[in-house]
């Protein structure tokens, strides 16, 4: 039971991964004024709710199963994720709002933040693999 929560759990980071590179990739193309803002940010706020769940998930996960360390790492990430969703303020697009992103250093911001949780969910992903490994070898 144990590699089946760890082996879902890397599956999450793996697709956690992905969204933190894509929401790098597009950031850096609105810096660069490939895209505009507006697109670049209904592109963005497309995926935010699924981040949100997906990280939820992973965390809700890890205290059902009683991984007290992850459990406590995750938490801190998924509160962050939630706040940020439910603090937008009413009348923007939502998280990402072409009309602020420019104003006050938003853009470097929200880069800042995605390089972060790039870092996190890499370091997050190697903890995954190897109590997954852990866990097929002790079962």
């Amino acid at each position: 039971m144990e590699a089946v929560v760890f082996v879902f759990s890397l599956l999450d980071c793996c697709a956690l991964i992905f969204l933190s590179v894509y929401f790098i990739i597009t950031l850096s193309d609105l810096e660069c004024d490939y895209i505009n803002a507006r697109s670049c940010c209904s592109k963005l706020n497309k995926w935010v709710i699924p981040e949100l769940v997906g990280h939820t998930v992973v965390t809700v996960l890890m205290l059902i199963s009683l991984h007290w360390f992850i459990f406590l790492l995750n938490l801190p990430v998924a509160t962050w994720n939630t706040y940020r969703f439910i603090m937008v303020p009413s009348g923007n697009m939502g998280v990402f709002d072409p009309t602020e992103i420019h104003n006050r250093g938003q853009l470097k911001s929200h880069m800042k933040e995605a390089m972060i949780k790039l870092g996190f969910h890499l370091l997050c992903f190697f903890m995954y693999l190897y109590s997954m490994i852990l866990a097929l070898i002790n079962d």
